[in-house]
């Protein structure tokens, strides 16, 4: 079952000390604890506006973030506090209080910069707070969303036929929402009733010119419109107009407040209950505690080292660590299934198979589902080769088991025959026939030994063939047969030692083909849960795109009714950029799957056993299957 969280209060989770950012390693503990999804809602805006009371109303409480009461800035760094979603169940609601912005006692206005960088990395629900009215002064004080393109990459290396990097922000950029406080003026435009999102939609529009201020003044609301298409906006009332009071709102109670505000309040986090979204990545990954750990020590460990955050680079470091954990929950699981359902020694060897095809099956079901952007897949043929060791191991101790088994059964039938002859009973006239009919007995009683298991005719037949000198020893010594007699019985032996050596190759060619046979349904196995997970990766790619696309073109249409038609036309080359990205994407998926089934095939091959060269063989056989159809 999902693990939660069980945070009385906030913990720093991003310390910033003498600017430098660095991860609190208690917060990244609690983190690593927490396997349900998150959704992760973090507020930035200027210091005292009044951020830290909305993310204490989140979680349910009057006081948790520290509020403040004075001009100093109270919150540094990133403040994190997990706690049951109230309203979706099995998820952990993760608040993140981000210290102000454009604090006078800093010295680096950059380090302002990173903070609301790292936030919309982190979150799935950007929350910007502000006060008064969003105007062309406060459209100026966000100017840090215009330097997101230099602060952040979603490709570490994106080649000049790939969209541009900054458009695929859209593709992992969380839902905007503008908290405006204090809010005096009335929601009105032209003398009619606007809503708040109407509000704040009306003030992103560009302002029209093209001089340096025109242009500089829009930046912000281009950038916004460009990264957020997910908006929405909500306007507080100030909470009293009693200074005392909000001094200490945190001990206020509620009746000594506006009931207006808190009216607003309760709908601001109605809204974020019910709308806010689970934190995901560009590959429809659900980001869990334990993931939102790895990245925040990747981001913050790139911005230590001068680097730029990059959202390819910090999944690649997530599917490294996930995609080993998912090799090894598979691994466990198949050992964990075979040890309990495995009864040693098997009847027939392809009882053992039979079992091991429906364990292997449920393990490489567990690793698709927790594995992603398995490049090459590299951790998919580690797989394979971990389950094929495991597999030869039971082989193994089954064939052991079996040989115990009825090495034990064979001595204890016989007993009496050995004691027999070292006592000498079969050293007389007709010794040879009473000694023949002795050995059959014990043939036919061992016969009807159940569950002998796949060693049986070889276990026997070694039994046999240790009686062949004393057989002989007693057939030259009884008197009762002519010479003649004596040879028509060696005769007679050597023929059924031949065809119980016919009989034991017969069954050893019969397993062989039983082995392979289990590779092949094997391999079936592995393209058919690797093909559809492959299809899976690329509709989730090709709706990203859909939406990317869908979003740049209201982005051109709205620009085209403002009367910017210049500004249009230059996005055209990006849209048809990523026209042909979709459309390439829709084309046949069949010639795609093959190539990359071909390479998994070769990565087979490069195993050492022999068994393990053939199931590289045939994957390739059913990849070229693939092509052809």
């Amino acid at each position: 079952m999902a693990s939660g969280p069980n945070m009385m209060a906030p913990i720093c989770l991003v310390e910033n000390n003498n600017e430098k950012l660095s991860v609190n390693q208690k917060a990244i503990e609690i983190l690593e604890k927490i396997s349900q999804p998150l959704v992760v809602v973090a507020i930035v805006g200027l210091y005292r506006t009044g951020k830290s009371y909305l993310m204490n109303r989140l979680a349910g409480q009057n006081d948790g973030f520290p509020l403040g009461s004075t001009v100093q800035s109270e919150t540094k760094g990133i403040w994190m506090w997990c706690v049951p979603h109230p309203s979706k169940l099995n998820h952990t609601l993760v608040l993140l209080d981000t210290e102000g912005l454009g604090d006078v006692e800093k010295g680096d206005p950059k380090n302002d910069s990173w903070i609301f960088a790292l936030a919309v990395l982190l979150c799935s629900s950007f929350v910007y707070n502000s006060m008064s009215t969003i105007n062309h002064q406060a459209l100026e004080q966000l100017h840090y969303v215009t330097e997101l393109t230099e602060l952040i990459r979603a490709k570490s290396c994106p080649r000049p036929d790939e969209v541009e990097d900054s458009t695929e922000f859209v593709s992992f950029f969380p839902d905007f929402i503008w908290a405006v406080r204090d809010f005096t003026l009335e929601l009105k435009l032209n003398g009619h009733p606007i809503t708040e999102d109407e509000y704040l939609e009306n003030a992103l529009k560009l302002i029209p010119g093209w001089n340096p201020k025109a242009r500089e003044s829009n930046l912000s609301r281009e950038c916004i419109r460009k990264f957020f298409p997910k908006r929405k906006c909500f306007v507080f009332d100030r909470p009293t107009n009693d200074k005392a009071l909000l001094a200490n709102i945190e001990k206020v109670s509620e009746n000594q407040l506006d009931p207006k505000f808190l009216e607003q309040t309760s709908n601001f986090c109605s809204y974020i209950f019910t709308c806010a979204r689970t934190k995901t990545l560009r590959e429809g990954i659900m980001v869990t505690g334990n993931r939102l750990r790895t990245l925040v020590v990747t981001y913050v460990d790139s911005i230590n080292s001068g680097a730029v955050p990059c959202l390819e680079n910090a999944v690649r470091t997530l599917a490294q660590l996930e995609n080993s954990a998912a090799v090894q929950k598979a691994a466990d699981h198949y050992s964990e299934q075979m040890a309990q359902q495995v009864n040693l020694p098997t009847d027939t060897l392809q009882e053992l198979l039979d079992l091991h095809a429906a364990c292997e099956r449920d393990a490489i079901a567990i690793f698709m589902e927790h594995s992603f952007k398995d490049e090459n897949q590299e951790f998919h043929k580690n797989l394979v080769e971990i389950l094929q060791n495991k597999k030869e191991g039971f082989l193994r101790w089954n064939e052991e088991a079996s040989v115990k088994y009825c090495q034990a059964k064979l001595d204890e039938l016989s007993k009496a025959l050995m004691e027999s002859i070292s006592s000498g009973t079969f050293s007389v006239p007709g010794g040879h026939k009473l000694y023949v009919e002795t050995k059959e007995r014990i043939e036919q009683d061992y016969q009807q030994v159940p569950r002998k298991g796949v060693k049986a005719n070889e276990v026997l037949q070694s039994f046999l063939q240790s009686q062949v000198a004393i057989e002989n020893s007693i057939l030259q010594a009884d008197k009762a047969l002519t010479e003649g007699e004596k040879a028509a019985a060696v005769e007679r032996a050597k023929k059924e030692a031949a065809e119980k050596e016919q009989e034991l190759l017969r069954q050893k060619l019969q397993e062989q083909e039983q082995q392979m046979e289990a590779q092949k349904r094997s391999l079936q196995e592995n393209i058919a849960q690797l093909e559809k997970k492959l299809v899976w990766e690329r509709e989730i790619l090709t709706r990203q795109y859909n939406m990317m696309l869908e979003h740049t073109l209201k982005v051109q249409r709205d620009l085209l009714n403002e009367g910017f038609r210049k500004k249009a036309e230059e996005m055209s080359a990006e849209i048809d950029r990523l026209k042909n990205v979709i459309d390439t994407a829709k084309s046949d998926n069949t010639p795609w799957i093959a190539a990359i089934l071909d390479k998994f095939g070769n990565k087979i091959i490069s195993l050492s056993s022999a068994r393990a060269r053939l199931l590289g063989n045939l994957l390739k056989g059913i990849s070229l299957l693939f092509t052809k159809n």
